[in-house]
């Protein structure tokens, strides 16, 4: 089964800024098991201080081909975006397509289907890629070796879960202070999902590594990848020569 978690996170990576600025930076995407490189991802952020506004992630294969891109609008909701996601080759969508005060609709167009359903909010809900920004927020008690439970929408899924993060540990990536987080299904649904395994760096909380389901597949089984995606300053030495550009 899919890890539901997994479409909460993939794309929410940010920071914390003194002011607002236009950040932009890839994800390194390989194969858990095998090491293989799968994918990049390109990330643009337009943020206001700690709070994530906008942005974009464009989604290319080995080769540099376009293969799939991403939207989204935070300026509603800090925890719910609105947001679509399009696999091209799969004329696959999801999506998030209004936030109000009391309500959100999700969309998903799978094998020539289009489904919709109307969530009710509650307080302290969140969504996709809101997932970044509600960790963020917790930061400094999770750091403290509190459990962090939310309700998560993912429009994947069309349904709402809920998911418990903790810390798992201190470590270093890359010479720089960082705690591990794991995530998990707050109901006996983890025992039938995999966990997400998360790096963060302390200093400006950025995510530096992730490990987990995919929102991007497989085109020879129509699976969820399970990869390890590493968000470095300098690319890998075994990443693609032909690297997309940061725009």
């Amino acid at each position: 089964m899919k890890t539901v978690a997994a479409l909460l996170l993939l794309a929410a990576v940010g920071t914390a800024a003194a002011a607002p600025v236009d950040h932009r930076f890839r994800g390194y995407a390989y194969d858990l098991k095998t090491g293989k490189y799968l994918y990049t991802e390109v990330h643009r952020q337009k943020l206001d201080g700690t709070r994530w506004i906008d942005g974009t992630i464009n989604y290319f294969d080995p080769a540099g081909n376009k293969i799939a891109a991403k939207t989204l609008d935070l300026t509603k909701d800090p925890l719910i975006p609105v947001f679509k996601l399009e696999i091209f080759k799969e004329h696959y969508v999801e999506a998030i397509t209004d936030v109000e005060a009391d309500r959100y609709t999700m969309l998903k167009t799978s094998d020539g289907k289009t489904q919709t359903k109307v969530i009710t909010k509650t307080p302290g809900m969140g969504a996709d890629s809101g997932f970044h920004s509600a960790i963020v927020a917790s930061f400094d008690k999770l750091e403290a070796g509190e459990t962090m439970k939310f309700q998560f929408g993912v429009a994947g899924q069309l349904d709402t879960y809920s998911f418990r993060c903790r810390k798992v540990g201190d470590t270093t990536f890359e010479g720089k202070p960082a705690i591990k987080l794991l995530v998990e299904p707050d109901s006996l649904l983890r025992l039938f999902v995999d966990r997400l395994d998360l790096t963060y760096e302390v200093k400006t909380r950025y995510l530096l590594e992730y490990r987990g389901v995919s929102n991007m597949h497989d085109p020879a089984t129509g699976k969820a990848y399970n990869v390890r995606i590493v968000y470095t300053d300098t690319p890998p030495k075994d990443a693609p020569a032909n690297l997309p550009p940061l725009e």
